[in-house]
């Protein structure tokens, strides 16, 4: 039987540390060459909306060691808007009701067959925390107490998570734009993680006597200066353009998620991406030698150092998701659910066939 989970069941069923601990595991068996991740792909067209584009991405991965490949498919019209003085990239939920769609499925690399079928939302807020709070883990000093966390949407909340998870935090100080919606993170916080959330009126203020500073935004522009650094601070991005050059060039031990530096595009002939343009997302930081900087597998295998001096400015870059991920975090779903008698269960005749494809 193949088990249909909801995101509620996701979230029901998998916590952060375990997440963590999961791509943690997984990952050593990536950097010593058992496990396999493929590129993430981006297709895109015009849409029958102005300046909005649809956007096919997949992703995917396979971890022999637990049993699975996992695909990550998302179906998404995107535009690339600008709030508050930068451009974003936001996913429009143009699906009935209002929603975003957004699959991983999860296969038997015994059998071939679909072992589990499920949203892809809360997962995907789990495994990009978990990602960087490894980071934290190997690159933060072991006494960092006092956060920067720049973003207050659905990732900054996965990025307060890990964090937790990972250091003894005392106090979060939140930025972003939106005050509003900062000081309502900030409350929602505080109460969910019991640990002090306040927002703050800017990046710089947010920053100033950090000793984590966490981004987790949908900019394609610079957030973190390298003006604002402090010496022991690490720092860390969800997204490539996030921490500017001159920051991650003052940094002395940077880290990266992959050597894959950017999706693969493929386009309607002509098309120009927003987030494509020169010193813009995916071309951002265009001066960093991906190909020198180890990474955050190679750092978990011991094969490249973490942080040597507590006085070191460290630097991590979830500069690119994985397929990889959803394999290894959408295993230990599997697994619990099963567990826990969670989802429900389809015939998985209706996802085989007895014709040869």
């Amino acid at each position: 039987m193949t088990l249909i989970l909801s995101n509620e069941d996701v979230n029901e069923v998998l916590t952060m540390k375990e997440c963590i601990d999961a791509l943690e595991d997984a990952y050593l068996e990536l950097a010593h060459g058992r496990g396999v991740n493929r590129r993430r792909s981006d297709t895109l067209v015009p849409s029958n909306q102005a300046e909005v584009l649809y956007s096919l991405k997949t992703m995917d991965g396979i971890v022999p060691k637990y049993g699975v490949g996992a695909v990550r498919i998302n179906s998404d019209l995107v535009s690339w808007p600008t709030r508050s003085g930068t451009m974003r990239r936001e996913k429009i939920p143009a699906a009935p009701g209002g929603r975003w769609v957004g699959l991983v499925l999860l296969f038997s690399t015994e059998t071939g067959e679909p072992l589990a079928i499920f949203p892809d939302g809360y997962l995907q807020r789990l495994r990009v925390g978990a990602t960087n709070g490894l980071g934290a883990k190997y690159l933060a000093r072991s006494d960092a107490s006092e956060v920067a966390l720049i973003g207050s949407g659905w990732q900054a909340s996965g990025q307060a998570m890990a964090i937790t998870s990972v250091c003894k935090v005392k106090r979060i100080r939140c930025y972003s734009p939106n005050a509003d919606h900062c000081a309502t993170f900030a409350s929602n916080m505080s109460s969910t993680l019991g640990v002090e959330v306040i927002a703050v009126e800017s990046p710089e203020k947010a920053i100033k006597g950090a000793d984590v500073v966490l981004c987790a935004t949908n900019t394609v522009d610079n957030i973190v200066l390298a003006r604002w650094l402090e010496p022991g601070m690490f720092i860390s991005s969800i997204k490539r353009p996030e921490i500017e050059t001159a920051a991650i060039l003052r940094s002395e031990r940077v880290v990266i998620h992959t050597r894959d530096e950017a999706p693969i595009h493929t386009t309607s002939p002509g098309l120009v991406l927003p987030d494509n343009m020169e010193g813009k997302g995916w071309r951002a930081i265009a001066e960093i030698d991906f190909e020198s900087l180890p990474t955050l597998p190679e750092v978990i295998a011991g094969m490249s150092p973490g942080r040597d001096t507590p006085e070191q400015i460290t630097c991590f870059l979830n500069n690119l998701g994985m397929g990889y991920q959803f394999a290894a975090a959408g295993a230990a779903v599997y697994r619990k659910a099963r567990a826990l008698g969670r989802g429900h269960e389809l015939p998985t005749e209706w996802f085989t066939q007895d014709v040869h494809p």
